[in-house]
């Protein structure tokens, strides 16, 4: 697909859990695009050090570091009141920000582990697209790009809790979609398989020997894939919505359907 710089419109682009990972390449995608970004994670000296970088790179203020906890709708009000007039109107809204904790069984997880991740991936990304789908819907432009996975489709041991908040966000995406027929909102869910970022090291709470065996042997997908996806999907014409991108490593692939076989 060609892309013509000159004529293209300058989107303001809001990237959630952007300090690292899929929401920092992403970010820096966008930003290469010639877009305004703004940075919105709990990690500010990251996002302060990614608007440094950015804004050497492409020789423009170009980056908004906004520090953020998505599952306080407090500092979302008082975000949305804080953005400069520059950045006030948000375009794409990528909904990143988002977890993984553990691999126990449901019988043996951390309930404060499943709290977290319905907090992170379910409350944080509807406050966020409850907060700034009005103004989308108002201005008749807007696309709200949510980052899922393809734990939401497909059931593996250990991934109860998050696997059902990616459930839901597959869910709500379709219901986003029902809901705004007619606004022009372009509304799509990205759904990547095995990826090597943070993500495994937060499971494991840090042990890196265990992340790193999530990937031995294994070609996963890269930060820069998912924000590939992504940026192919905002880049559509505005009559097309890509509702749904899923996307494995050649490398994966559906398990075969578990059997407990009684023995003797």
């Amino acid at each position: 697909m060609t892309n013509n710089k000159s004529t293209k419109k300058v989107k303001t682009v809001m990237v959630t859990g952007a300090s690292s990972g899929f929401g920092l390449e992403t970010a820096r995608r966008f930003a290469g695009e010639g877009h305004r970004v703004i940075v919105a994670a709990r990690r500010k000296e990251r996002l302060e050090t990614l608007k440094r970088e950015l804004d050497e790179e492409f020789g423009r203020d170009t980056v908004f570091v906004m520090p953020l906890d998505v599952t306080s709708e407090e500092q979302i009000d008082a975000m949305m009141t804080s953005l400069p007039e520059a950045f006030s109107e948000i375009d794409v809204l990528v909904n990143n920000a988002g977890l993984a904790l553990g691999l126990e069984p449901a019988h043996e997880a951390n309930l404060d582990d499943w709290h977290r991740m319905v907090d992170t991936n379910i409350k944080g990304l509807y406050l966020m697209t409850r907060k700034i789908l009005p103004g989308m819907v108002e201005r008749r432009h807007g696309h709200i790009i949510n980052i899922g996975s393809i734990a939401g489709n497909y059931a593996y041991p250990g991934g109860n809790a998050y696997g059902a908040t990616k459930a839901f966000v597959k869910q709500f995406t379709r219901n986003l979609r029902a809901d705004l027929l007619g606004t022009r909102i372009r509304v799509t869910n990205i759904e990547p398989g095995l990826a090597e970022t943070e993500f495994s090291l937060v499971r494991f709470d840090g042990d890196k020997n265990k992340a790193d065996d999530v990937y031995k042997g294994t070609e996963p997908l890269t930060a820069e894939d998912i924000a590939e996806a992504v940026i192919w999907a905002a880049q559509q014409p505005q009559h097309v919505n890509i509702n749904t991108i899923e996307l494995m490593p050649t490398s994966q692939a559906w398990a075969a359907l578990a059997i407990d076989k009684i023995q003797g």
